[in-house]
C-alpha cells in the first residue's frame, strides 16, 4: 500500500468518525463545528467593496449569534482577497484559494470581467461562484456554477421600458459604459423597448478610458438626434464626468429626460451633494426594499461600524449591494448546514498539468453546496431570497426623481400591474415630449416639381413655394408649441424639370437627403415602407372624368313627353268614365236634347274640368262628390305635368358620354392620366393596356384631349379633378366608382416625432373650420355637381298616380251604384213588375228612360202611343184595361228637372198635378208645378 493510498484511507476514517460522533447525539459543543472555507474576492478601495465587506462581517456576526443557529454543525470561514478590479488578479486569487485553502465557494467578484474568469474556474472545480454585484456576460447553460444573488437585469429593463411607455416616448438613446457589465443588459433593454414600440436609433458608447474631449464628442453626437430621452448605465466615476459635461452643454435642463439604471442610481447615496447638484430632475430605477424594523436597526449598526472603520465618510446607507452581500452570507451559511460537509474531498490530480488551473480537480461537497444554495428560501434584509434561473428572483422596482437635495419616490413597477404613479417627476404640469430638434437644425423639405395643377404647389420668385399643400403645412407649423425652422428645396434637375417620380422623392427621405416631403404626395403602401405619413389632408380616391352631352332633343311633340303613354291613356279613360257617371246622375237642363247633343254636352263638361273652366250646374249631391274628387285628381295631374314640361324645355339633360371603364375597354378607347403619378399601376390592374394610356401635365391638356376625342376618359385623383371642374364644370363630370386611396399626406422619416404633431395639427384645422376655408380657396365657392347617367328628367307614369285614380274611380262607381238603386226602387210599379220582368229587362228599361227624357217637346207620346182622350168635363179618360201594365216604367212620374209637355186642358193639368204629387212622395223632392198655357 502506497503512502498516498494510506493518506486517503486515513482521511476517510477521520470523516466517518466525525459523522458517527455527530450521529450519536452528542451534546452541542462536544465537537467543534465543521469549517466551510469560503473565498471572498473584493476591491475594498471601491465603495461597493468597502460597503459590502462591512455588511458581510455583520452578517457573520448576526447569523451565528442567533439562537436559532446556535446548534449548527457547520460554520463559514471567510478568506478575503483584496484583488482590486483587475480580472487576472481575481483569477489568480481564485486558483490560490482552491489550491492552498480548498474553499468550497467564492463570494463577491465585483465586475463582469472578474465574474467571467471565475465562472470558468467554478466550472472546472464544481465550486459555486456567488456574486451580489456583477453579472457574468456569458451566463447561460455554459456557466452552471455561477449564481447571482442580485435581481435580474432583464426585469430592470422591463421596468425602464414601462416607464418610457407610460409617457409615450417613442425613441430613446442608451448611453452606457463600454465594458462587460453592459454586454447583456443593453440587448435586454433594446428588446424590452421594442416590445413597447419604442425605437433605439442610436447607442452612445463611452469607454472607461475616455478623456474629457472624447466624452464631449459623445455628448455632441446626442444633439444630432431628435430624441431627448436617454437611459444611462455606467460607473459612478464616469457618470460624474459625463453629467458635468452634459450640464455644461445645456442638456440637463427642461425638455430632456435622463433615466439611470440600477447600479448608477446608488450614486446619490454614495457621492452625495456633487451628484445631486449635477443630476437634478434625473429619474432613477432601483429594486424596491420594504423598510422594516429589522432593516432600520441594521442600518444603525452598519452606520456605526462603517464610520468607525472609515472616519470622515459621508455614506449614511449600506446601499442595496450591501444588503445583497448580507443576504448572500446568510444563504450560504444555511446551504452549508443543509449540505453537511467533509473537510476535503478534492480528488487527486490525474495529471501534472503545465499550469495550476490544469491541475485543479472537482469537489463533490462543493457541488452539493451549490445544489443546496439553489434551494434556499428565506426573508432577508433586501426582501425575499429565492434563486430562480441562477439569480435572485425580482419583484418590484421603485422609481425615484432627484428634486432638491434628495431623491423622491414617484412611482413603482411590478410585472403584473406595470407602472403605478400619480405624480409627474419634478411637480411639473407638463411632461417632456421626449424629443427636441437637433442642434442648429433646419428641416430640409423636398417639394415636388410639376408642370400643371399649380394650385397645390408651385414655386414663385426666390424659390418660395406656394399653393394649397404649402398653406396647410404652414398653418399647422404656426400652431405648434415650438419653432420648426424649414427650408424648401425643389426636387428638380439642372434645367428645372422634375428630378424623378414621387416614389423617388419619398425614398430620398429614407436616405436622409430630405427631412420631409411636402406637396401633393399620395399615401401609398409602397411609400410607407420608407417614410411615415401624416393623416391625409385632402379627399381620398380616384374617379373618372368624362365629357357630357345634352341628349334630350326638342320637337313639335315635346309637349307629350311629360306623361308616359300609359298615363295618357289612363287619364283619357277616366275622363270618359267620369263624364258618363255625371251624365247618368244629372240629366238636367244642361244635358237635355238629342242623344248626340247630350254626349257633346257631357264631354264638353268633363274636358273643361281639366282646365277648371266648367260652368254647368249640378243639383245632385252624388254628382257633386264625383266631380270634386275628379277635380282634385286633375289638380295633381296639371301641376305635375307643368313641372315636368318646364324641366324638359328649360333644363339641359346632360349625360356622360361614357359610363364605365368596361365600356372604354370594350370600345378600345384611350385613357388619360396625370404624368408622374401612380395611376399607370392602377390602370394596369384594371386590365387597360399600356398602349391605350396617355399622360398629360395640366388641366388645359385634359380639356383639349377630352374635347377633341383624343381620350375617352381621364382617370385621376379627386382633388385634381375638382380643380379641373372649377374651370370646366359645364362640359365635364366625374362618374363611376371611387377607387379608394388615402389622399395627400406629408412624409417624414420613420419614427419621426414630428409625424404625430403634424397629424394632430391637421385634425385641429379640420375641427375649427379653417380647412374648409382653405378648400374653398382651392376648389372655389360653387361646387360642380356630378352629372352621372341618372341625371335626367323622367316622364311621369300611371303608377305614380295609381292611388289617385283608384280613389276617383271608387267614388264614381259608388255614386253610380247608389243612383241606380234609388232609380229602381223609385218606380211605382217596381214591386209588381219585379214579379213579371227579369232583372236585366228592368235595367234596360231604366237606361231607355234615362236616355229619352229631356228630348224635344211633342204632343205625341213616345213609341207611337195614342194620345190620351180628354172628355168634355175635362177629366182624363182611363187608359184601356191592360195598357197600364204594359206601359211599365215609362208611365212613372217625370224625374226632377224634366220640362214636361204643354198642357192644353185643365183636365191634363189636373192629371199632371197628381203625377207630380206622386213623384214627390217617391223621391222626396219638391217639383214645382209647370205653368199652364192659358
Amino acid at each position: 500500500m502506497t503512502a498516498a493510498t494510506l493518506s486517503v484511507l486515513l482521511l476517510l476514517v477521520a470523516g466517518v468518525y466525525t459523522v458517527t460522533a455527530q450521529g450519536r447525539g452528542g451534546a452541542p459543543g462536544a465537537l467543534r463545528p465543521q469549517v466551510v472555507d469560503v473565498g471572498v474576492i473584493l476591491d475594498r478601495k471601491t465603495w461597493v467593496g468597502n460597503i459590502s465587506w462591512t455588511c458581510i462581517e455583520l452578517a457573520m456576526e448576526d447569523f451565528y449569534a442567533s439562537p436559532r443557529h446556535a446548534g449548527y454543525s457547520t460554520r463559514l470561514k471567510l478568506h478575503l482577497r483584496d484583488t482590486g478590479l483587475d480580472a487576472v488578479s481575481a483569477a489568480a486569487a481564485g486558483v490560490d484559494l482552491l489550491k492552498n485553502v480548498g474553499v468550497r465557494a467564492f463570494v463577491g467578484p465585483q465586475t463582469a470581467t472578474q465574474a467571467k474568469f471565475l465562472a470558468h474556474l467554478g466550472n472546472k472545480s464544481s465550486v459555486p461562484i456567488i456574486s451580489f454585484s456583477a453579472d457574468c456576460p456569458s451566463r447561460s447553460g455554459l456557466t452552471p456554477y455561477f449564481i447571482r444573488t442580485a435581481w435580474n437585469d432583464s426585469s430592470q429593463a422591463e421596468a425602464i421600458a414601462a416607464l418610457v411607455q407610460r409617457y409615450n416616448w417613442r425613441e430613446v438613446i442608451p448611453v452606457f459604459e463600454d465594458d462587460d457589465s453592459n454586454i447583456k443588459f443593453i440587448p435586454d433593454l433594446v428588446d424590452a423597448l421594442r416590445q413597447v414600440d419604442t425605437r433605439v436609433s442610436y447607442r452612445c458608447k463611452i469607454l472607461p478610458s475616455d478623456k474629457e474631449d472624447d466624452i464631449k464628442r459623445a455628448i455632441s453626437s446626442l444633439r444630432d438626434h431628435w430624441t431627448s430621452v436617454f437611459i444611462v448605465r455606467m460607473s459612478n466615476t464616469l457618470a460624474l464626468k459625463f453629467f458635468q459635461l452634459a450640464k455644461d452643454e445645456g442638456m440637463m435642463g427642461e425638455g430632456f429626460v435622463w433615466i439611470t439604471a440600477y447600479g448608477l442610481t446608488d450614486i446619490f447615496d454614495v457621492v452625495g451633494s456633487p451628484a445631486l447638484d449635477l443630476m437634478q430632475g434625473v429619474l432613477g430605477v432601483k429594486p424596491h426594499v420594504q423598510d422594516t424594523m429589522e432593516l432600520q436597526n441594521f442600518r444603525q449598526r452598519w452606520r456605526k461600524k462603517y464610520r468607525s472603520e472609515n472616519p470622515g465618510t459621508s455614506l449614511t446607507e449600506p446601499t442595496l449591494f450591501g444588503l445583497y452581500a448580507y443576504d448572500t452570507i446568510w444563504a450560504l451559511a444555511l446551504a452549508a448546514e443543509v449540505a453537511g460537509f467533509v473537510n476535503s474531498d478534492f480528488g487527486l490530480p490525474v495529471n501534472n498539468g503545465s499550469t495550476d488551473f490544469d491541475r485543479i480537480d472537482t469537489s463533490r461537497s462543493a457541488k452539493k453546496l451549490r445544489d443546496s444554495m439553489l434551494k434556499v428560501n428565506f426573508s432577508g434584509m433586501s426582501g425575499k431570497f429565492q434563486i430562480k434561473g441562477m439569480q435572485l428572483a425580482s419583484v418590484n422596482y421603485t422609481i425615484i426623481n432627484i428634486v432638491g437635495r434628495k431623491g423622491r419616490v414617484v412611482g413603482f413597477w411590478n410585472p403584473v400591474s406595470g407602472i403605478s404613479s400619480s405624480l409627474w417627476p419634478g411637480d411639473s404640469d407638463t411632461r417632456p415630449r421626449g424629443w427636441i430638434l437637433p442642434w442648429n437644425k433646419t428641416l430640409k423639405i423636398g417639394v415636388p416639381v410639376k408642370g400643371g395643377f399649380g394650385e397645390f404647389v408651385r414655386f414663385e420668385g426666390e424659390l418660395l413655394p406656394k399653393g394649397f399643400c404649402i398653406n396647410v403645412f404652414e398653418e399647422v407649423v404656426a400652431d405648434l408649441p415650438y419653432k420648426l425652422p424649414c427650408s424648401y428645396l425643389p426636387f428638380e434637375d439642372r434645367i428645372g424639370e422634375s428630378n424623378g417620380t414621387i416614389d423617388e422623392l419619398v425614398y430620398k427621405v429614407y436616405l436622409k437627403e430630405f427631412d420631409a416631403v411636402i406637396g401633393d404626395v399620395t399615401i401609398l403602401v409602397n411609400r410607407s415602407l420608407y417614410a411615415d405619413f401624416t393623416l391625409p389632408y385632402t379627399e381620398s380616391g380616384v374617379r373618372m372624368l368624362v365629357p357630357v352631352l345634352d341628349r334630350r332633343k326638342k320637337t313639335a311633340w315635346t309637349f307629350l313627353k311629360p306623361l308616359k303613354t300609359d298615363l295618357w291613356l289612363g287619364t283619357g279613360a277616366f275622363v270618359v268614365f267620369t263624364g258618363f257617371v255625371v251624365w247618368c246622375i244629372e240629366r238636367n237642363e244642361q244635358f237635355k236634347g238629342h242623344p248626340a247633343s247630350q254626349i257633346g254636352s257631357v264631354f264638353y263638361f268633363i274636358f273643361s274640368t281639366l282646365v277648371f273652366a266648367h260652368r254647368e250646374g249640378m243639383v245632385h249631391n252624388l254628382s257633386r262628390i264625383v266631380v270634386i274628387v275628379w277635380l282634385f285628381v286633375v289638380l295633381i295631374l296639371q301641376q305635375s305635368y307643368t313641372a315636368s314640361l318646364s324641366s324638359i324645355l328649360t333644363v339641359e339633360q346632360l349625360q356622360p358620354t361614357v359610363t364605365s371603364l368596361e365600356e372604354v375597354i370594350s370600345k378600345g378607347s384611350h385613357v388619360g392620366y396625370l404624368n408622374g403619378s401612380f395611376l399607370p399601376e392602377l390602370l394596369r390592374s384594371l386590365k387597360i393596356d399600356d398602349s391605350k394610356m396617355i399622360a398629360f401635365d395640366s388641366p388645359e391638356e385634359y380639356n383639349e384631349a377630352l374635347s377633341t376625342g383624343k381620350v375617352a376618359v381621364i382617370v385621376d385623383e379627386i382633388p385634381y379633378l375638382k380643380v379641373f371642374l372649377k374651370n370646366y364644370c359645364h362640359n365635364y363630370t366625374m362618374i363611376g366608382p371611387t377607387y379608394k386611396f388615402d389622399g395627400f399626406g406629408y412624409a417624414f422619416p420613420r419614427g419621426s416625432p414630428l409625424t404625430p404633431d403634424i397629424s394632430r395639427g391637421i385634425l385641429k384645422l379640420e375641427s375649427n373650420g379653417r380647412m374648409v376655408e382653405l378648400q374653398k380657396a382651392l376648389y372655389g365657392d360653387k361646387s360642380c355637381p356630378d352629372k352621372d347617367n341618372f341625371q335626367t328628367s323622367s316622364s311621369l307614369t300611371l303608377r305614380s298616380f295609381q292611388g289617385l285614380f283608384i280613389i276617383s274611380g271608387a267614388c264614381s262607381v259608388l255614386a253610380l251604384t247608389l243612383h241606380a238603386v234609388r232609380t229602381i226602387y223609385s218606380s211605382p210599379h217596381g214591386s209588381s213588375s219585379a214579379s213579371t220582368q227579369s232583372l236585366w229587362r228592368r235595367w234596360l228599361a231604366i237606361l231607355s228612360k234615362v236616355f229619352h227624357k229631356g228630348g224635344s217637346p211633342s204632343t205625341t207620346p213616345d213609341n207611337g202611343e195614342p194620345t190620351t182622350p180628354i172628355d168634355s168635363t175635362g177629366d182624363t179618360g182611363s187608359p184601356p184595361e191592360g195598357e197600364h201594365a204594359d206601359a211599365g216604367p215609362l208611365s212613372s212620374p217625370p224625374m226632377r228637372g224634366y220640362s214636361g209637355r204643354h198642357i192644353l186642358s185643365t183636365n191634363w193639368s189636373s192629371m199632371r198635378r197628381r203625377q207630380i204629387q206622386s213623384c214627390n212622395e217617391i223621391h222626396g223632392d219638391f217639383i214645382a208645378e209647370p205653368e199652364v198655357d192659358r
